[in-house]
C-alpha cells in the first residue's frame, strides 16, 4: 500500500527541534497546484507554526545526513525481525491481550485493572523505569520505540525487563 499523503515529524530532527513535513502523491500535489487563482497565490494556504525555522531546518538536514551516512534504514530492516521475535515472545505473558509491531515500533494492549482503566500500563511503565528502561504508556497500552542505534542485546534487555514488569504487575 502506498499512502496518498504522509505527514512526519519528530525523527526528521531526532527530536532536537520542532519540525515536521508532508509528502503527497503526484495526483494530490497536482490537484492543489491546479487552482483557478493566479500563479503567485499559495495553493495550500495555512499557517505554519514552525515554518522554515532555520534551526529546525538545520537540525532536520543534519539528522537526514546522519541517517544516510549510517544507513539507518538498513540497520532497522536488519533489527526489525529480531525485535518482532522478542516482542511477540511476550505472547501469553500476564496481562497481555494483543501485540502488534512494525519495524522498531511495537504496541501491547494490556488487560485493564477492574475499575481503574490505564492503571496497569502505568504500573508496568514505572516498573520498567526502575529497571532502567523508559517505555511509553497510554490508555491500556504499552508502546515501544527503541532507537535506531539499538543492538540486539539492548533489545533483548528491554523486552526482558518488560516481561519481568508484566509478571510483577498487579
Amino acid at each position: 500500500m502506498t499512502p496518498d499523503i504522509l505527514n512526519f515529524a519528530k525523527q526528521v530532527t531526532n527530536g532536537a527541534q520542532p519540525l515536521g513535513g508532508c509528502v503527497a502523491s503526484k495526483d494530490i500535489y497536482d490537484t492543489f497546484m491546479q487552482t483557478a487563482g493566479p500563479e503567485y497565490l499559495l495553493e495550500f494556504a495555512h499557517g505554519y507554526t514552525y515554518s522554515e525555522h532555520p534551526v529546525a531546518c538545520a537540525a532536520g538536514n543534519a539528522t537526514i545526513e546522519l541517517l544516510e551516512q549510517e544507513d539507518a534504514p538498513a540497520r532497522v530492516k536488519a533489527l526489525a525481525p529480531v525485535f518482532e521475535n522478542l516482542v511477540h515472545g511476550l505472547k501469553g505473558a500476564p496481562h497481555v491481550q494483543d501485540i502488534r509491531n512494525y519495524g522498531l515500533a511495537a504496541g501491547l494492549t494490556i488487560e485493564q485493572m477492574p475499575g481503574e482503566p490505564g492503571r496497569r500500563p502505568y504500573e508496568i511503565a514505572m516498573a520498567c523505569w526502575r529497571k532502567g528502561f523508559y517505555v511509553r504508556y497510554g490508555g491500556d497500552s504499552i508502546q515501544l520505540a527503541p532507537p535506531f542505534i539499538s543492538t540486539e542485546a539492548e533489545l533483548d534487555r528491554l523486552v526482558g525487563a518488560l516481561g519481568d514488569a508484566l509478571t510483577e504487575a498487579p
